[in-house]
């Protein structure tokens, strides 16, 4: 059984309800096939340095997909083709400089990085670092964030499986032509 706060209530988890009620942002996972498969990047946070998404409160005239590519850009220098859907959601509670902290819901959104500029808004203010998707999962903090992290390699598996096979399919057509 999870943590009280996530206890199921009513076929509802009680901590989903809260964190409803309260801040929503956006997330970019960003990743691109390296040297040992599957990489994804990580930012640190500003006031704590853990290992992060690229994330943050979206802004009303971009879509939830537009503002996770803006957080990529604004915070790690990089972009690329973004997904429209989430491929994940996790919960976190933001700290704030006053003390406590504030529920946050968060959608996250695959980046298949293109290009990595050499400057950027938040160069500087954060530690950006490529690593493989395992490692990632083991190097950030939030529970929600490191299932979202695990969960990736089967939705980028499903999601390239049917291009692998049309790409086969066409290899065999052309073969035989």
């Amino acid at each position: 059984m999870g943590p009280a706060n996530h206890a199921r209530f009513g076929g509802a988890v009680k901590s989903e309800a809260l964190f409803r009620e309260h801040g929503k942002q956006v997330a970019a996972l960003c990743w691109r096939m390296g040297k040992h498969g599957l990489e994804v990047l990580l930012v640190t946070s500003l006031n704590s340095k853990r290992w992060i998404l690229p994330k943050g409160w979206p802004e009303p005239e971009l879509s939830p997909a537009e503002n996770a590519a803006r957080e990529a850009f604004e915070e790690a220098g990089v972009t690329g083709k973004i997904g429209i859907q989430p491929v994940g959601h996790y919960h976190y509670l933001k700290e704030r400089r006053e003390g406590g902290g504030i529920p946050v819901s968060v959608d996250v959104f695959a980046l298949a990085v293109t290009k990595q500029v050499d400057d950027w808004p938040e160069k500087g203010q954060r530690s950006i670092v490529w690593v493989p998707l395992e490692q990632a999962a083991a190097k950030v903090s939030e529970p929600g964030l490191r299932a979202v992290l695990k969960d990736f390699r089967k939705h980028h598996a499903a999601q390239r499986q049917p291009a692998q096979g049309r790409h086969q399919l066409q290899s065999l057509t052309k073969s035989k032509g």
